[in-house]
């Protein structure tokens, strides 16, 4: 009869307050055989915590394309792992891709557990709009690809989400000034769920010039969320949306086409009715 296979777990771990650890997780990580860890002395301290101790195995970045493959024999052999990463979801701007795609590939059960996450708590208490978002991670450590990442999201009209360090903050403030304007609305969210948590929202050039007042505001982990360009007038509207308007006024009044297409790309309806007026009747 031949052995079952082993389940691949990703389990989120508390970003700063270990409460925030859900039993479920608490659960599986006294139930699996084995525990792949970006950091295990990082991720020892967490279980200890809690009294539970099991084998680990250090997955991270500059191991992960080789050992993966070591996982997954593992798994084959009917162990169950858990992977974590030092801080909140597993695979956000953390290890573990390669692992999970050897493991779709060869078939072998991958199970998500849900639990903290920096991008998602920072969006919830951010005031910026949710309801399109897109998360771009750590920005290039040097200006020069900094500059040219941002670039081309000038004119992302959706929230944008990024992680950056301490040492980088303000200079990549400086930059979105640079590329999104100074007036472009931005939430800093550092140190969430800990002690020194902190969420302030201003002007780029506002929160630059209060970043520089006190060096303690740019220490810990930061989440940046940057409001996406708004269209302001006609000449602002993307070819993107211009193209889903000229589809769509074939089959539908120019109104409603408007209407369609300003849910589609956050954009004013009266924007897009002018210009469609202007354009394509």
């Amino acid at each position: 009869m031949q052995k079952q296979t082993g389940i691949l777990y990703i389990i989120p771990t508390p970003i700063g307050n270990l409460k925030d650890i859900t039993e479920r997780a608490l659960q599986i990580f006294a139930e699996v055989d084995l525990i792949a860890a970006e950091d295990t002395r990082h991720s020892g301290k967490l279980l200890a915590h809690y009294g539970i101790k099991k084998p680990f195995f250090a997955l991270h970045d500059h191991n992960e394309q080789q050992k993966s493959q070591a996982l997954v024999n593992k798994l084959k052999q009917g162990i169950n792992i858990a992977l974590v990463s030092d801080a909140g979801t597993p695979l956000i701007s953390d290890p573990g891709f390669h692992l999970v795609r050897a493991c779709r590939q060869t078939g072998i059960k991958v199970v998500p557990l849900t639990g903290a996450c920096a991008a998602i708590t920072a969006l919830s208490a951010a005031g910026i709009a949710s309801d399109r978002f897109c998360f771009e991670g750590f920005l290039p450590a040097k200006s020069k690809g900094r500059l040219d990442r941002l670039n081309l999201l000038t004119t992302e009209s959706r929230t944008m989400i990024f992680y950056e360090s301490t040492h980088r903050i303000l200079q990549t403030l400086m930059d979105m000034q640079t590329m999104f304007g100074a007036d472009r609305y931005v939430v800093l969210a550092r140190e969430l769920t800990k002690t020194w948590e902190t969420i302030v929202g201003d002007k780029i050039s506002s929160l630059i010039l209060w970043l520089e007042e006190d060096v303690n505001r740019t220490k810990g982990e930061i989440v940046v969320i940057v409001e996406g360009k708004a269209a302001t007038d006609i000449n602002d509207i993307p070819e993107d949306a211009k193209k889903a308007l000229n589809l769509l006024i074939k089959e539908l009044p120019l109104k409603k086409a408007a209407t369609l297409t300003a849910e589609l790309y956050a954009i004013k309806k009266n924007q897009l009715y002018q210009w469609g007026l202007e354009n394509l009747i």
